[in-house]
């Protein structure tokens, strides 16, 4: 019986040590150490001398039972893991956490049973404790704010809050579309916009297909900016569009497309810094100034999409550093990933070159990659005090307490609002999708792992529409982590030759182990789909750390995520997976 005992033990320390190394090393999070009460397997008495056979049998009986215990014991731990995510037994949790007295000598922990981990933050660090008065009061005696640790249920709850699917049943090449946003900052800077619409009609011609926009705003400095976006930026990119598809001999040239996209982007930036501005001093207003300025103040990119189901052709448009990445399976099975834009920021050669050759002899122009030496995008609508003269500026601060200029400012303006357009031709009857994100999602994941993830989702809800199915029991996820084995990787091409594009250096911060067995499948939005793995995927130690943590101290670990998922395909597309639509996916119809 000792051997079964023994067994049972090595197993379900095996299990913990296994665990507890995967979080133990965090710089952001700490897990309370579980204190193993287990007699050592040098004391454990035993005969000396042979074995007889019979004494054998029983003991290789005894060792069998015991593993088979061990398994059950330890896949029982990780369920009530799960279920509870942190709750200790009392004779495990020491009475003064080793962080806290490094920080706090006078903070004590009582000993409380099934207390909960927390972190405690403060002004310029992080810790964590195992109090449950830290979770059960929102300071503690020293007036710091105290957030009760997360658990599974909770962690869902946060990524599928701001959610939205669509079913899209007017076979015009789109299927549907998922969105999902998650918060860094409070309120959010990030916004977004989507628009299907009939084709302008010509003449007496009947229209010609659907046109169908989808934006996403990443707001800097605050959200006014991309709230104006959210109301503007496809009205006026339609009318600009709308203008030359009635002059049948125009709309047929791509660049007459392209220009009447800029024209609509430097149209709309005009009005939101510009003209806000000649109102403000026309007026001489404080109450106007305040209602009027924010947008031109604040700052915002811009990513849209334009799709024409007639020639089947996607435009996207980036003024900024939101990124758009096209999904296409090959021969093979394998799903390849193309960037669709560039991300437009100092760091970007193209992008310094052309600053530097409009402002000669300004070497602070472009500054440790960021314009002016603050400005990271080198496109953005508003962001005033990089577009204004110095005098403008001035006067506006004096005034009315707005737009600081900066000293380096000479010859403005530094950031445009043009954007950057490229042109895909989309084929629905392979199942493309496209992938739109602010750039809050790619400092977390690459193109390839983000097709990849997306891919792999097509290829579970493929699955469970031929009634596959993948879902995994409470038990085999503890026999998962008891026994790990080799997850099957991201069905993406591998890719070479990247173009310029922000290296994903979150993980890094994080100090997370980059590689395909941390990314899991739980979500029936794609969207949220991919959020949930940016940010730890099975790592949930580190997704409720990242997830609790209160602005402004979340912006220093992760920013605003906004992320577009639209999948194309003809009839109910994705292979016959849209086929299978679950609740809560509505259609939407065009508006006229």
């Amino acid at each position: 019986m000792w051997r079964a005992t023994e067994a049972i033990v090595r197993a379900d320390r095996l299990c913990r040590v296994r665990e507890l190394s995967r979080t133990a090393h965090r710089s952001l999070l700490f897990t309370p150490v579980q204190v193993l009460k287990i007699r050592p397997a040098s004391s454990i008495n035993r005969p000396h001398g042979p074995i007889p056979s019979t004494v054998a049998s029983k003991s290789a009986r005894a060792f069998a039972f015991g593993s088979a215990t061990a398994i059950i014991g330890a896949g029982a731990w990780y369920i009530y893991r799960d279920s509870e995510y942190g709750a200790n037994d009392s004779n495990s949790i020491p009475t003064t956490s080793p962080l806290a007295s490094a920080t706090d000598p006078d903070f004590h922990m009582p000993n409380i049973r099934g207390s909960r981990p927390a972190i405690v933050t403060e002004a310029s660090q992080l810790r964590a404790d195992a109090s449950a008065a830290a979770v059960s009061r929102k300071k503690d005696h020293q007036g710091r704010e105290s957030l009760g640790f997360l658990n599974s249920e909770q962690i869902t709850q946060i990524l599928r809050r701001n959610e939205e699917s669509y079913h899209v049943d007017r076979e015009q090449g789109v299927v549907r579309f998922d969105l999902v946003q998650v918060p860094s900052n409070d309120p959010i800077e990030d916004d977004h916009s989507e628009k299907l619409l009939k084709a302008p009609q010509v003449g007496d011609k009947p229209p010609s297909g659907d046109w169908m926009f989808w934006a996403i705003y990443d707001g800097h400095f605050g959200w006014a900016t991309s709230a104006k976006l959210r109301q503007a930026l496809i009205g006026y990119v339609y009318s600009e569009l709308e203008a030359i598809h009635k002059a049948t001999d125009v709309s047929l040239i791509p660049e007459a497309i392209d220009q009447a996209i800029k024209n609509s982007f430097n149209r709309l930036d005009h009005d939101i810094t510009y003209a806000s501005v000649e109102k403000v001093a026309k007026a001489n207003s404080k109450q106007i100034a305040a209602q009027s300025l924010s947008p031109a103040i604040s700052g915002s990119c811009a990513l849209l999409s334009f799709y024409d189901s007639q020639t089947q052709l996607l435009r996207v448009a980036c003024t900024g550093d939101s990124r758009a990445v096209l999904g296409r399976r090959n021969d093979s099975g394998l799903w390849s990933a193309t960037p669709l834009s560039i991300d437009q920021t100092g760091g970007n050669p193209d992008e310094a070159a052309r600053i530097r050759a409009a402002h000669p002899g300004e070497d602070s122009a472009i500054s440790g990659g960021r314009i002016l030496g603050t400005l990271e995008p080198s496109r953005a609508f508003g962001d005033a005090d990089c577009k204004l003269s110095r005098q403008t500026s001035l006067h506006l601060e004096k005034s009315f307490f707005a737009c600081r200029p900066s000293k380096h400012v000479h010859t403005p303006p530094y950031v445009t609002a043009e954007p950057v357009i490229t042109t895909t031709k989309i084929e629905p009857e392979k199942g493309d999708f496209v992938v739109m994100a602010s750039d809050g999602l790619w400092e977390m994941l690459s193109n390839e792992e983000v097709v990849g993830l997306v891919g792999q989702w097509i290829e579970n809800r493929v699955s469970q529409a031929r009634g596959g199915g993948t879902s995994q029991s409470l038990l085999s996820k503890a026999w998962a982590r008891c026994f790990p084995q080799n997850h099957q990787r991201l069905p993406v091409v591998p890719t070479s030759n990247a173009p310029i594009e922000k290296v994903p250096h979150r993980p890094g911060q994080w100090e997370l182990k980059r590689g395909h067995d941390r990314f899991v499948l739980e979500d029936e939005n794609a969207a949220t789909h991919l959020a949930r793995n940016a940010l730890g995927g099975s790592e949930l130690d580190l997704m409720a750390g990242l997830l609790m943590l209160p602005t402004p101290n979340s912006r220093r670990f992760r920013d605003d995520l906004t992320i577009t998922v639209i999948f194309f395909g003809e009839g109910n597309g994705i292979g016959q997976a849209a086929a299978v639509e679950k609740e809560g996916i509505a259609p939407i119809k065009p508006k006229l």
